[in-house]
Protein backbone atom coordinates (compact mmCIF):
# COMPACT_ATOMS: atom_id res chain seq x y z
CA UNK A 1 0.00 0.00 0.00
CA UNK A 2 1.52 3.37 -1.12
CA UNK A 3 2.01 5.70 1.85
CA UNK A 4 3.69 9.21 2.26
CA UNK A 5 5.96 10.24 5.34
CA UNK A 6 3.10 11.87 7.22
CA UNK A 7 0.04 9.75 5.80
CA UNK A 8 -0.43 6.36 6.11
CA UNK A 9 -3.24 4.10 4.43
CA UNK A 10 -4.33 1.86 6.90
CA UNK A 11 -7.05 -0.42 4.60
CA UNK A 12 -8.84 -0.13 1.04
CA UNK A 13 -11.87 -1.89 0.50
CA UNK A 14 -14.59 -1.56 -2.47
CA UNK A 15 -17.68 -0.98 -2.04
CA UNK A 16 -20.52 -1.64 -4.55
CA UNK A 17 -24.17 -0.20 -4.69
CA UNK A 18 -26.61 -1.42 -1.81
CA UNK A 19 -29.20 -2.63 -4.39
CA UNK A 20 -28.40 -3.89 -8.52
CA UNK A 21 -30.75 -2.30 -10.30
CA UNK A 22 -31.46 -3.70 -13.71
CA UNK A 23 -30.55 -1.22 -15.62
CA UNK A 24 -26.97 -1.62 -14.17
CA UNK A 25 -26.43 -4.67 -15.75
CA UNK A 26 -25.86 -3.40 -19.05
CA UNK A 27 -23.53 -1.13 -20.61
CA UNK A 28 -23.42 2.91 -20.14
CA UNK A 29 -22.38 4.55 -22.85
CA UNK A 30 -20.25 7.72 -22.87
CA UNK A 31 -21.20 10.64 -25.08
CA UNK A 32 -18.64 13.00 -27.34
CA UNK A 33 -18.00 15.01 -24.36
CA UNK A 34 -16.79 11.83 -22.40
CA UNK A 35 -14.79 10.60 -24.84
CA UNK A 36 -12.53 13.89 -24.96
CA UNK A 37 -11.43 13.61 -21.22
CA UNK A 38 -10.12 10.31 -21.62
CA UNK A 39 -6.64 12.11 -21.18
CA UNK A 40 -6.75 14.36 -18.84
CA UNK A 41 -6.94 13.74 -14.73
CA UNK A 42 -9.40 12.63 -12.48
CA UNK A 43 -11.34 15.32 -10.18
CA UNK A 44 -9.90 15.41 -7.24
CA UNK A 45 -11.22 17.23 -4.48
CA UNK A 46 -12.07 17.43 -0.63
CA UNK A 47 -13.50 18.91 2.50
CA UNK A 48 -11.13 19.10 5.54
CA UNK A 49 -13.61 18.87 8.60
CA UNK A 50 -12.89 19.46 12.36
CA UNK A 51 -12.68 15.33 13.71
CA UNK A 52 -16.31 14.32 15.20
CA UNK A 53 -16.80 13.28 18.70
CA UNK A 54 -17.48 10.13 18.48
CA UNK A 55 -14.92 7.60 17.32
CA UNK A 56 -13.94 7.48 13.86
CA UNK A 57 -14.83 3.67 13.19
CA UNK A 58 -18.33 4.74 13.64
CA UNK A 59 -17.78 7.42 10.94
CA UNK A 60 -16.11 5.22 8.40
CA UNK A 61 -18.98 2.69 8.70
CA UNK A 62 -21.56 5.19 8.75
CA UNK A 63 -19.45 6.59 5.05
CA UNK A 64 -19.03 3.06 4.18
CA UNK A 65 -23.03 2.55 3.80
CA UNK A 66 -24.55 6.07 2.89
CA UNK A 67 -22.01 5.65 -0.05
CA UNK A 68 -23.56 1.97 -0.93
CA UNK A 69 -26.92 3.47 -1.20
CA UNK A 70 -25.81 6.99 -2.99
CA UNK A 71 -24.42 4.27 -5.80
CA UNK A 72 -27.63 2.35 -6.48
CA UNK A 73 -28.24 6.26 -7.52
CA UNK A 74 -24.73 7.02 -9.46
CA UNK A 75 -24.35 3.16 -9.96
CA UNK A 76 -21.88 4.19 -13.00
CA UNK A 77 -19.15 5.09 -10.46
CA UNK A 78 -19.02 1.31 -9.35
CA UNK A 79 -18.18 0.66 -12.87
CA UNK A 80 -15.00 0.07 -15.00
CA UNK A 81 -14.12 1.68 -18.12
CA UNK A 82 -13.87 -0.98 -21.08
CA UNK A 83 -12.82 -1.20 -24.35
CA UNK A 84 -13.72 -2.42 -27.96
CA UNK A 85 -10.86 -2.71 -30.61
CA UNK A 86 -10.67 -2.81 -33.56
CA UNK A 87 -7.04 -3.01 -35.16
CA UNK A 88 -8.29 -3.64 -38.46
CA UNK A 89 -10.69 -0.17 -39.15
CA UNK A 90 -8.65 1.68 -36.28
CA UNK A 91 -11.30 1.71 -34.16
CA UNK A 92 -11.25 2.26 -30.61
CA UNK A 93 -14.11 2.49 -28.22
CA UNK A 94 -15.08 2.70 -24.50
CA UNK A 95 -18.43 2.01 -22.14
CA UNK A 96 -18.78 1.35 -18.70
CA UNK A 97 -19.12 -1.92 -17.45
CA UNK A 98 -21.02 -1.91 -13.99
CA UNK A 99 -21.33 -5.61 -13.69
CA UNK A 100 -17.59 -6.83 -13.65
CA UNK A 101 -16.11 -4.44 -11.82
CA UNK A 102 -15.45 -4.84 -7.38
CA UNK A 103 -17.06 -0.88 -7.01
CA UNK A 104 -15.64 2.56 -5.66
CA UNK A 105 -12.94 2.44 -3.65
CA UNK A 106 -12.62 3.45 -0.06
CA UNK A 107 -9.54 3.87 1.70
CA UNK A 108 -8.28 4.92 5.02
CA UNK A 109 -5.57 6.86 6.04
CA UNK A 110 -3.98 8.28 8.76
CA UNK A 111 -1.79 11.31 9.65
CA UNK A 112 0.09 12.53 11.78
CA UNK A 113 -0.75 16.14 10.48
CA UNK A 114 -3.04 18.60 12.60
CA UNK A 115 -5.56 21.17 10.98
CA UNK A 116 -2.95 23.94 11.21
CA UNK A 117 -0.72 22.32 9.23
CA UNK A 118 -2.98 22.33 6.74
CA UNK A 119 -4.85 25.91 6.43
CA UNK A 120 -2.08 27.98 8.79
CA UNK A 121 0.37 27.64 6.42
CA UNK A 122 0.94 30.68 3.46
CA UNK A 123 0.90 27.62 0.32
CA UNK A 124 -1.27 24.55 0.14
CA UNK A 125 1.18 22.35 0.91
CA UNK A 126 2.03 19.34 -1.33
CA UNK A 127 1.14 16.36 1.08
CA UNK A 128 -2.35 17.66 0.68
CA UNK A 129 -1.80 15.77 -2.88
CA UNK A 130 -1.56 12.46 -0.85
CA UNK A 131 -5.00 13.23 0.64
CA UNK A 132 -6.36 11.54 -2.89
CA UNK A 133 -5.97 8.29 -4.60
CA UNK A 134 -5.29 7.97 -8.55
CA UNK A 135 -2.47 10.63 -7.95
CA UNK A 136 -1.61 11.51 -11.60
CA UNK A 137 -3.97 9.07 -13.33
CA UNK A 138 -5.91 9.66 -16.39
CA UNK A 139 -9.51 8.91 -17.06
CA UNK A 140 -8.19 6.02 -19.24
CA UNK A 141 -6.37 4.31 -16.34
CA UNK A 142 -10.27 3.83 -15.49
CA UNK A 143 -9.73 0.31 -17.35
CA UNK A 144 -8.35 -0.77 -14.44
CA UNK A 145 -8.83 1.01 -11.42
CA UNK A 146 -11.87 2.56 -10.24
CA UNK A 147 -14.25 5.10 -11.41
CA UNK A 148 -14.17 6.96 -7.91
CA UNK A 149 -12.35 6.92 -5.07
CA UNK A 150 -13.20 8.12 -1.64
CA UNK A 151 -10.20 8.63 0.83
CA UNK A 152 -11.10 9.44 4.24
CA UNK A 153 -7.45 10.63 6.56
CA UNK A 154 -7.59 10.95 9.64
CA UNK A 155 -5.17 13.77 11.16
CA UNK A 156 -4.86 14.55 14.98
CA UNK A 157 -7.59 16.81 15.34
CA UNK A 158 -9.62 16.94 11.86
CA UNK A 159 -10.85 14.71 9.30
CA UNK A 160 -10.35 14.83 5.53
CA UNK A 161 -12.67 13.48 3.17
CA UNK A 162 -11.33 13.49 -0.07
CA UNK A 163 -12.92 12.14 -3.98
CA UNK A 164 -11.26 10.95 -7.05
CA UNK A 165 -13.67 10.80 -10.09
CA UNK A 166 -12.95 9.88 -13.10
CA UNK A 167 -13.62 12.69 -15.27
CA UNK A 168 -14.78 10.77 -18.31
CA UNK A 169 -17.45 10.13 -15.90
CA UNK A 170 -18.57 14.03 -15.36
CA UNK A 171 -17.57 17.37 -14.98
CA UNK A 172 -17.56 19.62 -11.70
CA UNK A 173 -21.53 19.94 -11.80
CA UNK A 174 -21.54 15.97 -11.85
CA UNK A 175 -18.42 15.98 -8.99
CA UNK A 176 -20.60 17.96 -6.44
CA UNK A 177 -23.90 16.57 -7.78
CA UNK A 178 -22.57 13.51 -6.57
CA UNK A 179 -20.92 14.22 -3.16
CA UNK A 180 -24.05 16.79 -2.30
CA UNK A 181 -26.30 13.43 -2.72
CA UNK A 182 -23.86 11.61 -0.55
CA UNK A 183 -23.82 13.84 2.29
CA UNK A 184 -28.06 13.99 1.78
CA UNK A 185 -28.31 10.67 2.02
CA UNK A 186 -25.74 10.37 5.24
CA UNK A 187 -27.50 13.13 7.27
CA UNK A 188 -30.83 10.88 6.62
CA UNK A 189 -29.40 7.65 8.25
CA UNK A 190 -28.40 10.10 10.90
CA UNK A 191 -31.94 11.27 11.65
CA UNK A 192 -33.12 7.74 11.03
CA UNK A 193 -35.49 8.70 8.04
CA UNK A 194 -37.04 5.48 6.84
CA UNK A 195 -36.85 5.73 2.97
CA UNK A 196 -33.03 6.11 2.81
CA UNK A 197 -33.23 5.86 -1.32
CA UNK A 198 -34.74 8.82 -1.59
CA UNK A 199 -33.20 12.09 -2.95
CA UNK A 200 -34.45 15.60 -3.59
CA UNK A 201 -32.59 15.54 -6.64
CA UNK A 202 -31.60 12.62 -7.80
CA UNK A 203 -29.39 12.04 -11.36
CA UNK A 204 -30.45 12.05 -15.23
CA UNK A 205 -28.44 9.29 -16.06
CA UNK A 206 -29.40 8.90 -19.61
CA UNK A 207 -26.52 10.10 -21.76
CA UNK A 208 -26.69 13.07 -24.24
CA UNK A 209 -26.19 11.22 -27.59
CA UNK A 210 -26.84 13.27 -30.81
CA UNK A 211 -29.73 12.09 -32.65
CA UNK A 212 -28.79 9.60 -35.35
CA UNK A 213 -25.25 9.07 -33.74
CA UNK A 214 -24.36 5.77 -30.99
CA UNK A 215 -24.95 4.59 -28.72
CA UNK A 216 -21.53 3.26 -28.59
CA UNK A 217 -18.62 6.29 -30.38
CA UNK A 218 -15.54 5.09 -30.82
CA UNK A 219 -11.90 6.95 -31.94
CA UNK A 220 -10.00 6.31 -35.16
CA UNK A 221 -7.34 4.71 -33.23
CA UNK A 222 -6.49 1.01 -32.48
CA UNK A 223 -4.02 1.41 -29.50
CA UNK A 224 -4.12 4.27 -26.64
CA UNK A 225 -0.63 4.85 -26.80
CA UNK A 226 -1.79 6.60 -30.07
CA UNK A 227 -3.97 9.42 -28.12
CA UNK A 228 -3.23 9.03 -24.48
CA UNK A 229 -0.35 11.26 -22.98
CA UNK A 230 0.89 11.90 -19.72
CA UNK A 231 1.43 15.10 -17.91
CA UNK A 232 3.53 16.09 -15.00
CA UNK A 233 2.87 19.82 -13.49
CA UNK A 234 5.96 22.87 -12.83
CA UNK A 235 6.91 23.09 -9.71
CA UNK A 236 4.04 25.58 -8.52
CA UNK A 237 2.85 27.57 -5.82
CA UNK A 238 -0.11 27.24 -4.59
CA UNK A 239 -2.42 29.85 -2.69
CA UNK A 240 -5.92 30.32 -1.60
CA UNK A 241 -6.51 33.89 -1.76
CA UNK A 242 -10.42 34.89 0.06
CA UNK A 243 -12.38 37.76 -1.30
CA UNK A 244 -15.67 38.84 0.44
CA UNK A 245 -19.20 39.14 -0.19
CA UNK A 246 -18.90 43.01 0.34
CA UNK A 247 -15.48 43.34 -1.81
CA UNK A 248 -17.21 40.79 -4.93
CA UNK A 249 -20.48 42.92 -4.80
CA UNK A 250 -18.29 46.23 -4.35
CA UNK A 251 -16.22 44.93 -7.32
CA UNK A 252 -18.94 44.21 -9.64
CA UNK A 253 -20.93 47.48 -9.13
CA UNK A 254 -17.89 49.42 -9.92
CA UNK A 255 -17.43 47.15 -13.09
CA UNK A 256 -20.97 47.37 -14.25
CA UNK A 257 -21.04 51.40 -13.73
CA UNK A 258 -17.91 52.22 -15.87
CA UNK A 259 -18.87 50.18 -18.73
CA UNK A 260 -22.43 51.52 -18.50
CA UNK A 261 -23.96 48.12 -17.86
CA UNK A 262 -25.79 45.60 -15.46
CA UNK A 263 -25.06 42.26 -17.17
CA UNK A 264 -21.23 41.77 -15.62
CA UNK A 265 -21.48 39.20 -13.01
CA UNK A 266 -19.34 38.81 -10.25
CA UNK A 267 -17.44 36.09 -11.45
CA UNK A 268 -16.80 37.51 -14.54
CA UNK A 269 -15.39 40.78 -12.61
CA UNK A 270 -13.28 38.85 -10.42
CA UNK A 271 -12.02 36.86 -13.58
CA UNK A 272 -11.16 40.17 -15.26
CA UNK A 273 -9.05 40.85 -11.97
CA UNK A 274 -7.02 38.07 -12.09
CA UNK A 275 -6.23 37.63 -15.76
CA UNK A 276 -4.91 41.57 -15.61
CA UNK A 277 -3.33 40.92 -12.37
CA UNK A 278 -1.52 37.75 -13.49
CA UNK A 279 -0.54 39.20 -16.55
CA UNK A 280 1.13 42.25 -15.16
CA UNK A 281 3.14 39.31 -12.41
CA UNK A 282 4.11 37.63 -15.73
CA UNK A 283 5.82 40.90 -17.00
CA UNK A 284 5.09 40.03 -20.38
CA UNK A 285 6.12 42.13 -23.78
CA UNK A 286 3.42 44.24 -24.33
CA UNK A 287 3.05 42.67 -28.18
CA UNK A 288 2.37 39.35 -26.20
CA UNK A 289 -1.26 38.04 -26.42
CA UNK A 290 -2.66 35.89 -23.42
CA UNK A 291 -5.13 34.54 -23.06
CA UNK A 292 -8.13 34.00 -20.25
CA UNK A 293 -10.36 30.68 -20.35
CA UNK A 294 -13.19 29.65 -18.59
CA UNK A 295 -15.47 26.50 -18.20
CA UNK A 296 -19.02 26.91 -19.14
CA UNK A 297 -21.94 24.60 -17.96
CA UNK A 298 -23.62 23.64 -21.44
CA UNK A 299 -26.74 22.28 -19.81
CA UNK A 300 -28.88 25.24 -20.52
CA UNK A 301 -27.50 26.09 -23.38
CA UNK A 302 -28.39 22.77 -25.43
CA UNK A 303 -31.57 22.80 -27.56
CA UNK A 304 -33.64 21.63 -25.85
CA UNK A 305 -31.78 22.14 -22.59
CA UNK A 306 -30.58 19.14 -20.84
CA UNK A 307 -31.50 18.76 -16.95
CA UNK A 308 -29.72 20.52 -14.16
CA UNK A 309 -29.09 17.52 -12.80
CA UNK A 310 -27.56 15.43 -15.72
CA UNK A 311 -24.31 13.32 -14.57
CA UNK A 312 -21.69 13.18 -17.41
CA UNK A 313 -20.04 16.19 -19.44
CA UNK A 314 -21.42 19.08 -20.67
CA UNK A 315 -18.88 21.77 -20.62
CA UNK A 316 -16.79 24.00 -22.94
CA UNK A 317 -13.70 26.08 -22.17
CA UNK A 318 -14.23 29.68 -23.52
CA UNK A 319 -11.92 31.69 -24.88
CA UNK A 320 -10.96 35.67 -24.96
CA UNK A 321 -7.57 37.16 -25.25
CA UNK A 322 -5.88 40.20 -25.94
CA UNK A 323 -2.09 41.46 -25.99
CA UNK A 324 -0.53 42.28 -22.58
CA UNK A 325 -0.20 45.51 -23.33
CA UNK A 326 -3.72 46.29 -24.32
CA UNK A 327 -5.14 44.58 -21.52
CA UNK A 328 -3.02 46.19 -18.67
CA UNK A 329 -3.12 49.96 -20.39
CA UNK A 330 -6.99 50.19 -20.63
CA UNK A 331 -8.99 50.08 -17.13
CA UNK A 332 -10.34 46.84 -15.77
CA UNK A 333 -13.83 47.14 -17.11
CA UNK A 334 -12.37 46.88 -20.97
CA UNK A 335 -11.16 43.18 -19.28
CA UNK A 336 -14.41 42.39 -17.84
CA UNK A 337 -16.17 43.75 -20.56
CA UNK A 338 -13.57 41.66 -22.82
CA UNK A 339 -14.84 38.27 -20.82
CA UNK A 340 -18.44 38.99 -20.51
CA UNK A 341 -18.61 38.73 -24.04
CA UNK A 342 -16.56 35.60 -24.29
CA UNK A 343 -20.10 34.31 -22.46
CA UNK A 344 -22.40 36.04 -23.91
CA UNK A 345 -21.14 34.84 -27.38
CA UNK A 346 -21.40 31.01 -25.96
CA UNK A 347 -25.23 30.59 -27.23
CA UNK A 348 -26.69 27.22 -28.19
CA UNK A 349 -25.43 27.59 -31.99
CA UNK A 350 -22.15 27.45 -30.88
CA UNK A 351 -22.33 24.54 -28.75
CA UNK A 352 -24.03 22.46 -31.71
CA UNK A 353 -21.22 23.42 -33.83
CA UNK A 354 -18.45 21.79 -31.27
CA UNK A 355 -20.56 18.71 -30.87
CA UNK A 356 -20.80 18.30 -34.94
CA UNK A 357 -17.35 19.21 -35.13
CA UNK A 358 -16.42 16.25 -32.46
CA UNK A 359 -18.93 13.65 -34.67
CA UNK A 360 -16.98 15.19 -37.68
CA UNK A 361 -13.09 14.33 -36.15
CA UNK A 362 -13.64 13.50 -32.90
CA UNK A 363 -10.20 14.85 -30.50
CA UNK A 364 -9.39 14.25 -27.17
CA UNK A 365 -8.35 16.89 -24.84
CA UNK A 366 -4.58 17.03 -23.38
CA UNK A 367 -3.42 19.15 -20.82
CA UNK A 368 -0.53 20.57 -22.24
CA UNK A 369 -2.19 21.58 -25.11
CA UNK A 370 -5.27 22.55 -23.85
CA UNK A 371 -4.15 25.39 -21.77
CA UNK A 372 -1.79 27.90 -23.58
CA UNK A 373 1.55 29.03 -22.02
CA UNK A 374 0.63 32.49 -20.14
CA UNK A 375 -2.63 32.11 -20.34
CA UNK A 376 -5.63 32.06 -17.16
CA UNK A 377 -7.85 29.48 -16.97
CA UNK A 378 -10.65 29.66 -14.18
CA UNK A 379 -11.65 26.64 -13.43
CA UNK A 380 -14.81 25.36 -11.25
CA UNK A 381 -17.12 27.25 -9.75
CA UNK A 382 -18.02 29.20 -6.85
CA UNK A 383 -21.96 28.01 -7.43
CA UNK A 384 -22.06 25.11 -6.14
CA UNK A 385 -22.84 23.95 -2.69
CA UNK A 386 -19.42 22.31 -1.59
CA UNK A 387 -20.03 23.25 2.10
CA UNK A 388 -23.15 22.12 2.25
CA UNK A 389 -21.85 18.32 2.20
CA UNK A 390 -21.67 18.00 5.91
CA UNK A 391 -21.76 14.06 7.03
CA UNK A 392 -22.79 14.73 10.39
CA UNK A 393 -19.40 16.69 11.28
CA UNK A 394 -20.94 20.35 10.59
CA UNK A 395 -19.98 22.68 8.36
CA UNK A 396 -15.89 22.31 7.13
CA UNK A 397 -13.10 24.00 7.72
CA UNK A 398 -12.22 24.32 3.88
CA UNK A 399 -11.64 22.92 0.79
CA UNK A 400 -8.85 21.68 -0.74
CA UNK A 401 -7.55 19.98 -4.34
CA UNK A 402 -5.11 16.86 -5.59
CA UNK A 403 -2.73 17.03 -7.66
CA UNK A 404 -4.75 17.43 -10.82
CA UNK A 405 -5.18 19.97 -13.65
CA UNK A 406 -2.19 22.03 -11.89
CA UNK A 407 -0.53 24.39 -14.29
CA UNK A 408 0.55 27.92 -14.32
CA UNK A 409 -2.64 30.23 -14.71
CA UNK A 410 -4.75 27.82 -13.15
CA UNK A 411 -7.21 29.26 -11.13
CA UNK A 412 -10.29 27.51 -9.44
CA UNK A 413 -13.10 29.13 -7.83
CA UNK A 414 -15.45 28.12 -4.98
CA UNK A 415 -17.94 29.98 -2.49
CA UNK A 416 -16.22 31.15 0.49
CA UNK A 417 -17.00 30.07 3.55
CA UNK A 418 -18.15 32.94 4.89
CA UNK A 419 -21.11 32.44 1.90
CA UNK A 420 -23.46 35.56 0.90
CA UNK A 421 -21.22 35.63 -2.41
CA UNK A 422 -17.81 35.44 -0.99
CA UNK A 423 -15.36 33.73 -3.33
CA UNK A 424 -11.88 31.84 -2.40
CA UNK A 425 -9.67 31.67 -5.27
CA UNK A 426 -7.18 29.01 -5.84
CA UNK A 427 -4.45 30.16 -7.73
CA UNK A 428 -1.25 27.94 -9.13
CA UNK A 429 1.83 29.94 -10.55
CA UNK A 430 4.93 29.19 -11.04
CA UNK A 431 7.54 30.77 -8.40
CA UNK A 432 8.64 33.87 -9.27
CA UNK A 433 5.08 35.20 -10.83
CA UNK A 434 3.26 34.33 -7.08
CA UNK A 435 5.60 36.29 -5.34
CA UNK A 436 4.99 39.55 -8.11
CA UNK A 437 0.98 38.45 -7.96
CA UNK A 438 2.04 39.23 -4.14
CA UNK A 439 3.29 42.24 -5.00
CA UNK A 440 0.68 43.38 -6.82
CA UNK A 441 -1.51 46.71 -4.85
CA UNK A 442 -4.47 45.97 -6.90
CA UNK A 443 -4.85 42.49 -6.83
CA UNK A 444 -4.14 42.26 -2.57
CA UNK A 445 -6.23 45.35 -1.78
CA UNK A 446 -9.27 42.82 -3.02
CA UNK A 447 -7.79 39.83 -0.72
CA UNK A 448 -9.30 39.42 2.31
CA UNK A 449 -7.04 38.32 5.62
Amino acid sequence: MNSSPSVKIVSKCFVKPKTILEESKKPYYLSPWDFAMLSVHYIQKGLLFQKPLHSTDTLLDKLRESLAIALVHFYPLAGRLSAQINENTKSYSVFVDCSNSPGAGFIYATSDLCLADIVGPKYVPLIVHSFFDHNRAVNHDGLTVSLLTVQVTELVDGIFVGLSINHAMGDGTSFWNFFSAWSEIFQAQECNKTDELYLKNPPVLKRYIPQGYGPLFSLPYSHPDEFIRTYESPILKERIFCFSSETIRLLKAKINQVCGTTSISSFQSLTAVIWRCITRARRLPIERETSCRLAADNRGRMYPPLPRDYFGNCLSALRTAAKAGELLENDLGWAALKVHQAVADHTSEKVTQMIDQWLKSPFIYHIDRLFEPMSVMMGSSPRFDKYGCEFGMGKAMTLRSGYAHKFDGKVSAYPGREGGGSIDLEVCLVPQFMEALESDEEFMSLVYF
